[in-house]
């Protein structure tokens, strides 16, 4: 995600980091999720598309200097195998992400109980699946493919070589790209802590199968960490250092 921090500017400690993962996440789930859960009726699945490309790209402005804007543990796997981050750093924003995924599920789940009042538009909390429209196997497909467009978009756009200040715009567009396409069919995961929180709560089906919305997105993410180097320019590769860390701006 874009790094919009002055250069002399002190890198954020692995627990400023992983606060601001938490919290990312959980602004992700309860207002792009909540978008489909209270309003996916009225607002269509067009509106709900847009929300999640205008919460991220939010997100990515806000947050991106602090941890990089992951908010999703595709994205940080993908950022892991470019070596952008160590092992213990992407371990601490997979707990954080799914903790603020969790807490953002739980927060939708208790405005659409008898406490709450409101109604789940989705009847399933916003919860991922596949069935009339597709497939198992399809979504499969879908969900690696989405992902890898996600997370290779994250990973060129964010090198030094592209252009400042636009990398957030970039990647909140093409989110909302990948939710046009794979609302209608399964929902639209390309994060596994998106699904996770909402599943956790509504149970079930949805429950039984947030399987697929883990392992596709993770596949989808490691596949664009493989192609990315192909995509990246002489002078992407000049700003990195020999393992292939982003120097310090």
């Amino acid at each position: 995600m874009p790094d919009t921090k002055p250069a002399n500017a002190p890198a954020p400690d692995i627990t400023r980091k992983a606060v601001a993962e938490a919290v990312g996440t959980f602004i992700l789930v309860f207002f792009a999720v909540g978008s489909a859960v209270f309003g996916i009726e009225t607002m269509g699945k067009l509106g709900v598309a847009v929300a999640f490309g205008f919460v991220l790209l939010a997100l990515a402005y806000s947050i991106g200097p602090v941890s990089g804007c992951h908010v999703n543990p595709a994205v940080t796997l993908g950022v892991l195998l470019r070596k952008g981050i160590t092992i213990q750093e992407a371990v601490y924003y997979w707990v954080a992400q799914l903790v603020g995924a969790i807490v953002g599920a739980a927060l939708l789940k208790l405005l659409v109980s008898s406490f709450g009042g409101a109604t789940d538009e989705t009847g399933a909390l916003g919860t991922n699946n596949w069935g009339d429209s597709i497939t198992a196997g399809g979504t499969f497909v879908l969900e690696v493919v989405m992902t890898f467009l996600l997370v290779f978009v994250v990973l060129l756009v964010t090198n030094r070589a592209a252009a400042p200040g636009f990398a957030g715009l970039a990647i909140g567009l093409v989110l909302t790209v990948i939710h046009v396409v794979g609302i209608p069919l399964d929902g639209t995961s390309v994060n596994p802590a998106r699904s996770i929180g909402p599943a956790l709560f509504n149970g079930g089906e949805s429950l039984a199968h947030v399987w697929m919305f883990i392992v596709a997105p993770l596949i989808g993410g490691a596949l664009a960490a493989l192609a990315a180097p192909f995509f990246e320019t002489a002078t992407d590769r000049s700003e990195k250092d020999p393992t292939g860390a982003d120097v310090p701006a």
